[in-house]
C-alpha cells in the first residue's frame, strides 16, 4: 500500500484513521464532519490531564510504546486508545471510578480529532497514531496505579517532614 496522508476534509482524515491506525472510524453525521471510532476493536481510557500526563511519562520512562493519546482542551482531559484486553470486574472499574478515569468498552464512543473541528477546542493530538500500534489497557492501568503509589509517597515524605 503506497503513502496515505493524514488527510485535510473529514474524509480523509478517516481514510487515514482505517487504513493506515487500523481504527474503526466513520464520520458522523457527516454533514458535520465529526469523526468517532466505535468501541469493539479498542477501547479507551479517559483521565484528568495532569494524570495523563504523568502516565504518558511513566510509560515513557519504562519503555512502553505509547500509541495514539488524544487531549480534550475544554474539559482538560486525556484519552489512550488501548488494546481491548482488560477484564470486566467491578473492582478495577470502581477503582479507576475513584481516580476520576473512564474505561470506553465495548460499545462507546471515542471521539477522534477532524479537521471539521474548530481550532483544537475540542480534540487534539498528543501522539498522533501512525500505525496500528496501541498499548495494553493492562500498561496503562499499571501506570496509573504507579503514578497514584508515587504522588501518595511524595505526600507522605512531604508531611513527614513538615
Amino acid at each position: 500500500m503506497g503513502h496515505i496522508a493524514f488527510g485535510d476534509t473529514p474524509l480523509s482524515r478517516c481514510h487515514y484513521y482505517r487504513n493506515v491506525c487500523d481504527l474503526p472510524a466513520t464520520v458522523d453525521p457527516p454533514h458535520v464532519g465529526r469523526i468517532v471510532a466505535r468501541c469493539g476493536s479498542v477501547w479507551a481510557i479517559t483521565m484528568p490531564a495532569v494524570l495523563g500526563q504523568a502516565v504518558k511519562v511513566w510509560m515513557q520512562n519504562q519503555g512502553y510504546k505509547l500509541g495514539p493519546i488524544l487531549s480534550h482542551p475544554r474539559s482538560k482531559r486525556w484519552t489512550f486508545i488501548i488494546r481491548p484486553d482488560l477484564p470486566d470486574e467491578i473492582p478495577l472499574f470502581a477503582e479507576m471510578f475513584r481516580l476520576d478515569v473512564s474505561i470506553a468498552r465495548e460499545g462507546g464512543t471515542i471521539g477522534l480529532p477532524s479537521p471539521a473541528d474548530v481550532g483544537t477546542k475540542f480534540r487534539a493530538w498528543i501522539v498522533r497514531p501512525d500505525s496500528h500500534v496501541r498499548p495494553s489497557g493492562h500498561v496503562i492501568v499499571e501506570a496509573i496505579r504507579a503514578v497514584r503509589a508515587e504522588k501518595t509517597a511524595r505526600r507522605r515524605r512531604v508531611m513527614t517532614y513538615a
